[in-house]
């Protein structure tokens, strides 16, 4: 796998093994990966910070309390930066910090805000790595969904043998290459619509709705980071386009319309996540409508259907909708899907205590054909993930069968 252009976050923690980090950075950095690292002052002992800012091109951080950097939040920066956070030697210590939830350094404290995955490589002495207390803190971390890359049996620095030695840093090179090969959706095209679209009144108003694009944004960032090509297409929204994504900005029904139908031909799959209006004012007015005393019409035409035009056409892509609904949401969602002939749709409820639009939290039951998932009331961005993980299943399952079914066609 490629590792050029990865951004890779390795923390050290304070172990003897600290002395075979430079060699794993040094890895990374020859693969195209971006490297910066985070040191614990017991680290500092046994490698020097400028070592391994020679080996990253990058200031190695060391403290929580940096005023320059903690300025701007330097710890959240870093934890929004990485694409996987990698801990080599992970020590007892730190296993239960994290495990339980301390953050008493810029270590702890950014593995805490990071919500990208986390990879440790513990090392510590084998009688350590047995004890009951340590093998808890593994287990409730495995919980967590951290991953783990040893210890192996070996010589120990304190002369004794058994389980409890580092990895070496070429199989924890190969370890990440092989994390980032796992990609499941790798060279797929991918069309995303997010955030509301506006339908002028005039030129100063507007209608509207209250989508404030944050779990399109956030699911256009989980397929980038499943391996697809993403393209953006958005309303308007004030958000920070993700790393990876090429981004289109539109405002209107008619506007989102038009870029989806010219980057549909290129997509393998789109994920309907805008809050299209369903219609737009007839005839516009040209100037600013001045106010009076009278009662005021509006006569409003139907938009097009974006999502089913998309799941409509011969060939389609993989189709994913979103249904955000008040009430009777499966029943509500199970038709929508049957009606635009979707493969997979996602449901929420609006107005929720918790949840919607603009919140930053959400849950949603993913339905399909054959079957419906429910994901819990979570940060969007964590929530947006594993609905990518189950669309990239049901996609390469139905993109297996199609390629059999045109096999078997071809054989007759």
């Amino acid at each position: 796998m490629n590792l050029q252009g990865k951004n890779i976050l390795l923390g050290i923690t304070g172990g003897i093994a600290a002395y075979k980090t430079p060699e794993l950075v040094r890895l990374l950095k020859k693969a195209g990966a971006n490297v910066r690292v985070v040191m614990t002052r017991a680290a500092q002992e046994f490698v020097t910070p400028l070592t391994l800012q020679s080996l990253s091109g990058e200031a190695v951080r060391t403290e929580l309390m940096d005023l320059q950097q903690e300025s701007t939040m330097g710890h959240i920066e870093l934890a929004r930066w990485a694409d996987v956070v990698l801990v080599a030697p992970a020590t007892a210590n730190f296993l239960s910090q994290i495990a339980h939830g301390t953050a008493n350094d810029l270590l702890t404290t950014l593995c805490l805000a990071a919500d990208s995955d986390i990879i440790v490589a513990p090392a510590m002495n084998h009688v350590m790595w047995g004890n009951p207390a340590t093998r808890n803190n593994v287990e409730k971390l495995k919980s967590f969904g951290v991953r783990f890359e040893g210890p192996v049996a070996g010589d120990l620095a304190c002369g004794e043998t058994g389980d409890g030695r580092m990895q070496e840093p070429e199989v924890l090179f190969d370890a990440i290459s092989r994390y980032f090969g796992e990609a499941a959706l790798s060279g797929v095209n991918v069309v995303v619509t997010a955030g509301p679209t506006y339908e002028a009144i005039d030129p100063v108003r507007f209608i509207g709705n209250r989508s404030s694009g944050k779990m399109g944004f956030a699911l256009a960032e989980a397929f980038v980071r499943a391996g697809a090509r993403v393209s953006l297409v958005a309303g308007p929204v004030n958000l920070d386009t993700p790393r990876g994504v090429t981004r289109h900005d539109v405002e209107s029904a008619r506007q989102m319309s038009d870029r989806v139908s010219s980057l549909v031909p290129d997509c393998d799959l789109f994920a309907a996540c805008a809050a299209v209006a369903d219609y737009r004012v007839a005839d516009s007015a040209p100037g600013k409508i001045k106010k009076n005393d009278k009662d005021m019409s509006l006569q409003l035409t139907p938009n097009e259907d974006i999502l089913a035009s998309v799941a409509g056409k011969k060939n389609s892509p993989f189709t994913l909708g979103f249904a955000a609904e008040t009430e009777n949401l499966l029943e509500y969602a199970r038709a929508k899907l049957e009606r635009k002939q979707l493969d997979v749709i996602a449901a929420n409820l609006v107005g929720a205590e918790e949840g919607g639009f603009g919140a930053e939290k959400n849950a949603l039951t993913v339905v399909w054909n054959e079957g419906k998932v429910i994901l819990p009331m979570q940060d969007k961005r964590k929530l947006a993930r594993e609905l990518v993980d189950i669309v990239a299943r049901l996609y390469l399952h139905k993109k297996k069968n199609t390629e059999n079914y045109r096999l078997i066609q071809g054989l007759k």
